[in-house]
């Protein structure tokens, strides 16, 4: 019997989100120089950057592993700073999800701004864990990212 989850992550930022959503639409790549300890590769596989239905793969190190994601750009919304992106390759789905999407928004939130990560995934049973560790590492990764921003 399989189990659907998600999992929703915050982190307050200070860049205004078509910042973040630009990076991860358009620039992807750029990840890599700005937190290489973090994310070592993004190559565009099929279509165009950016671009509902392209395809982009990440080689990232996590849990002290070197690991890959293959993803697709499911959905895209300039408006609220929004990017799904649905796993369809990697450690993720090969290994322990069913399936898999992460989703980013930006959006301001008081005096603030928030970026929020959800995962929405569905494990085929119960010993596999709630991705606690990978929500915990993108949020770092926000805050990594948001650092570099602030100081160019």
């Amino acid at each position: 019997m399989a189990l659907s989850g998600k999992l929703i992550g915050h982190v307050s930022i200070s860049k205004k989100g078509d910042v973040f959503h630009d990076l991860f639409r358009h620039n992807p790549h750029n990840i890599v120089a700005i937190s290489p300890d973090k994310v070592h590769d993004c190559e565009l596989h099929e279509g165009e950057r950016g671009v509902v239905g392209s395809v982009i793969c990440w080689q990232y190190t996590h849990e002290g592993k070197k690991k890959s994601s293959k993803q697709i750009i499911e959905a895209v919304n300039e408006e609220n700073h929004m990017i799904v992106f649905k796993i369809i390759g990697g450690d993720l789905v090969e290994e322990l999800y069913k399936s898999f999407t992460i989703i980013l928004h930006v959006e301001e939130k008081g005096d603030g701004k928030v970026a929020t990560w959800t995962f929405e995934f569905e494990k085929p049973d119960t010993s596999v864990p709630y991705p606690t560790s990978l929500m915990d590492y993108l949020c770092n990764l926000i805050k990594d990212l948001d650092a570099h921003t602030t100081t160019n």
